[in-house]
């Protein structure tokens, strides 16, 4: 984790191409940039810093395992490397995630429709209680710098369907007043708040676990014990520029079902891991524990405080 508060510079452009995993899934490479310079991270503990011999030959250190050993990338014809040779053995990259900015999709194991008639026909698990009577308040209303990008309230997510009528973020009273205080805290280093989601009806939830196919399901909550966003105590966000007024570039995209979105994964460039850690330390200061999966995703402290709800946002603001 990156704990200092001076924003990295963006990497050497022609790095941008060589970042990435590489080899097998027993025998991962990583190439990743940290402070200017590559460096390779084998087998989840070696880091090796890089001496760049030319544009697409690194050479590891005088010291350590590889000593005397090269990395030589290969390109394809849009600057990406497609292979690196060491010590003989190709590794082949692995396709992990989406391109910068992309969105990440599944193949919905079913068809959007039949689950979405299933999940409506059903109800949310009964719960003990006690619980707090609910307080969901619409997040911009306490704080209106804070902007939205709801892609369930568009096809631009990972079911390519539409979820909400509308893009509304609601979220508890407690848990919204600390977003909004995050927001301010973050204009030091320039940045606010940009919210992907925030209350989800139980329903929906049960939609995304359905149509998850079983090896992705550590990135959706089981509806059999419900999600926090059904509590309205979990937030979905990321940073925006406040210059440029556009979106963090994180090591991984919003809603990627890959690696790369777990909050320590260690790939990527210097810039994206510290925009990861410092939107981390800044919700961890008003009470939010990210998920051990999702980097976006954060949970309020008072998440156990409130019952799961299926209300639609039509039926929250009649």
């Amino acid at each position: 984790r990156q704990h200092s508060s001076d924003r990295p510079p963006l990497p050497p452009a022609h790095f941008n191409g060589l970042i990435g995993e590489y080899g097998w899934d027993h025998n991962v490479l990583y190439i990743l940039e940290w402070h200017g310079r590559l460096y390779a991270l084998i087998e989840w503990f070696y880091l090796y810093p890089l001496d760049e011999v030319s544009r697409d030959i690194y050479a590891f250190p005088s010291w350590g395992l590889y000593h005397g050993e090269q990395l030589v990338f290969s390109r394809d014809a849009a600057d990406r490397a497609t292979s690196v040779e060491a010590a003989s053995v190709v590794f082949a990259r692995r396709d992990v995630g989406t391109e910068a900015g992309g969105t990440f999709r599944i193949d919905p194991v079913r068809p959007v429709a039949e689950l979405r008639a299933e999940a409506l026909a059903a109800s949310p698990p009964a719960e003990a209680g006690p619980f707090r009577d609910s307080e969901l308040v619409e997040v911009t209303t306490i704080e209106p710098g804070i902007r939205l990008d709801v892609r369930y309230a568009t096809t631009n997510n990972f079911m390519s369907s539409i979820f909400y009528d509308e893009p509304r973020v609601f979220l508890q009273q407690p848990a919204a007043e600390g977003v909004a205080r995050v927001h301010r805290a973050l204009a030091q280093h320039g940045y606010g708040l940009l919210l992907h989601d925030g209350y989800r009806p139980w329903y929906v939830t049960k939609m995304f676990f359905d149509a998850t196919p079983e090896s992705q399901k550590i990135f959706v909550a089981d509806p059999a014990s419900g999600s926090r966003h059904n509590r309205g105590s979990a937030i979905d966000l990321n940073l925006y520029d406040l210059e440029t007024g556009r979106p963090a570039d994180m090591v991984g995209t919003y809603d990627e079902f890959s690696p790369r979105s777990f909050p320590d994964y260690p790939g990527g460039t210097s810039r994206q891991r510290w925009q990861r850690e410092i939107l981390r330390r800044a919700m961890e200061a008003e009470g939010f524990t990210v998920y051990e999966a999702e980097w976006w995703h954060f949970d309020h402290e008072d998440w156990r405080e409130y019952a799961l709800q299926n209300a639609t946002f039509a039926e929250l603001v009649r």
